[in-house]
């Protein structure tokens, strides 16, 4: 069962030195490859970084956290930027027309880096997550990194951002998922919203 799996999943930034298996590795890029986008645009493309000198280089560029040069495998979520940003922002203005003048107005390569969030690799990126755990792989998230920086390190065109990394490996001890809200604290019924 999905629960199960999902239980099962802990942020692990305590790898082993054991290798992820090819096959390993191409299951979780497939389950990353079925996931649904908007429009089913896809707008992205997935680094595999599994070079020991460039996870290195990326732990640096990702404000020096060391444990991530301990992980077997990266994951460079990259996501395309559209050059015209008419679209996106049509999208933008719709759900938030109280604000759709400085949207329209505000400049167009701040927007497209900031936007970059809205085209969906947390999809790919958490079905790859749960595949991972399928095979008992950890992973944790880093979204704390220099986009700039790690752009040139993997050599990534001027219209694709990398959006989010994440690090995979074995877990050099067990891990237990951090304890989450009842269900009770994080949903409301039809309109009674309560704090």
């Amino acid at each position: 069962m999905l629960i199960d799996l999902i239980k099962k999943r802990a942020s692990i930034r305590n790898f082993s030195d054991k290798k992820i298996p090819d096959d390993v590795l191409e299951y979780i890029i497939e389950v990353g490859r079925l996931a649904p986008s908007g429009g089913n645009e896809q707008p992205w493309k997935f680094g595999i970084i599994n070079d020991e000198n460039l996870i290195k280089k990326i732990a640096k560029a990702a404000y020096n956290q060391r444990w991530i040069e301990k992980a077997q495998l990266l994951i460079v979520l990259c996501t395309r930027v559209v050059a015209d940003h008419k679209d996106d922002r049509i999208i933008q203005v719709k759900r938030f027309p109280e604000i759709s003048n400085k949207l329209m107005n505000l400049d167009k390569e701040i927007y497209s880096k900031l936007n970059s969030e809205e085209h969906q690799t947390k999809i790919p990126g958490t079905h790859m997550v749960l595949a991972a755990v399928e095979h008992g792989i950890g992973s944790t998230w880093v979204s704390y990194f220099e986009v700039e920086k790690v752009s040139k390190l993997l050599n990534i065109r001027k219209n694709y951002l990398p959006s989010e990394i994440i690090a995979f490996g074995y877990p050099k001890n067990n891990k237990k998922m951090a304890s989450k809200k009842k269900i009770s604290d994080i949903i409301f019924f039809n309109d009674k919203f309560n704090e």
